[in-house]
């Protein structure tokens, strides 16, 4: 009866999941079609995705930490938010919230030809991708030069946009900045995503603002592509610290997650063979590698941590040099590749 009573209660709740999202999860926010949080604790943070709305990928209401790999429905949600033990109460509790009057979810803005497509959302990041070029000889090429890299080719993923806009907070105008636009696709290449990062108008550093770079859009399990896939794959949190490690072994393909909880939920092409987690030297890090070598072995894939001496690859790229990254590299890698990556770069 109990097992009946909860499958009627997390359905319900399901019907509500951003005002049960908002209610008891009220240390996160919004994120496209997920509420995005640090865990089912109600932590601050972004590793915890909940589904608001029903979709190919499941129903509504249900949930993972991304970081730890937990997962589950609504109910979980307000056991764990409140630390509840028993599940009289945790009934107790969703009964109660399902009786209080909810405001309406907020309205979608009606389809029309011209009609922008909402901040944030995958379509809008579709029409700022449209609106960018290439990056060769643009200020992106430059400003990634000046950071140590070189091996661009396969960067068809990599855009740069002459006059971004940006806005610090909801009260301050907004401004434009050149930027680089890194296109989040999933498995098939439709772009789900867009993350920016503004430069300096000479392309010699990141622009002089205080949010730096953003991402919008679907970004759970996708990622910004670089090369063709294969059977071995190389991937990271960050485009550049991805990139700078690609320095070492530019015929291999790499994916960068945008940050650790995406690198740890990132999804896998049916012909992978081996991964490679190019980790950033942190807690999170750590955790995003534990989490994805733990996925990747369940189904079959071999997989290696890479790992840099500083805080990330591309700090390593630049204190140490493209020969010196090379050489840490090579030996974290599979015999076999060493041949088929590493040498081909020398």
């Amino acid at each position: 009866m109990a097992r009946r009573d909860a499958s009627d209660l997390a359905s319900r709740l399901s019907q509500q999941a951003e005002a049960v999202c908002k209610h008891y999860l009220g240390a996160g926010r919004r994120q496209g079609n997920y509420w995005q949080v640090g865990d089912v604790r109600n932590t601050p943070g972004r590793s915890m995705f909940v589904r608001l709305k029903d979709s190919a990928k499941g129903p509504a209401g249900k949930w993972t930490d991304a970081a730890t790999g937990e997962h589950g429905d609504l109910l979980d949600v307000i056991r764990e938010s409140l630390g509840l033990i028993d599940f009289a109460d945790v009934a107790e509790e969703a009964r109660q919230f399902l009786s209080l009057p909810h405001p309406d979810p907020e309205p979608q803005p009606k389809q029309h030809a011209r009609t922008p497509a909402p901040s944030g959302s995958a379509e809008a990041a579709r029409r700022l991708v449209a609106m960018c070029q290439p990056i060769s000889g643009t200020l992106v090429e430059a400003y990634l030069r000046g950071r140590g890299m070189t091996a661009l080719h396969g960067c068809g993923n990599l855009r740069f946009h002459p006059r971004c806009y940006y806005r610090p907070d909801e009260h301050s105008p907004t401004e434009t900045w050149p930027a680089m636009i890194g296109v989040v696709t999933d498995l098939s290449d439709r772009i789900t995503g867009a993350h920016r990062t503004w430069l300096a108008p000479d392309g010699s550093g990141k622009a002089p603002i205080d949010i730096q770079r953003k991402a919008m859009g679907d970004l759970l399990g996708h990622a910004v592509r670089f090369g063709l896939s294969g059977e071995v794959l190389a991937a990271g949190e960050g485009i550049e610290s991805v990139l700078s490690a690609r320095e070492a072994m530019p015929g291999m393909s790499a994916a960068a997650a945008l940050s650790a909880a995406h690198l740890a939920a990132i999804q896998f092409h049916d012909a992978l063979r081996r991964l490679y987690v190019v980790r950033d030297n942190d807690r999170a890090g750590d955790g995003a590698r534990n989490t994805l070598i733990e996925r990747a072995n369940a189904v079959g894939i071999e997989a290696i941590a890479l790992s840099p001496v500083l805080g990330d690859f591309n700090e390593d790229l630049r204190a140490f040099g493209r020969d010196a990254l090379m050489a840490h590299i090579r030996v974290q890698l599979a015999p076999q590749d060493v041949a088929r990556f590493i040498l081909m770069a020398a």
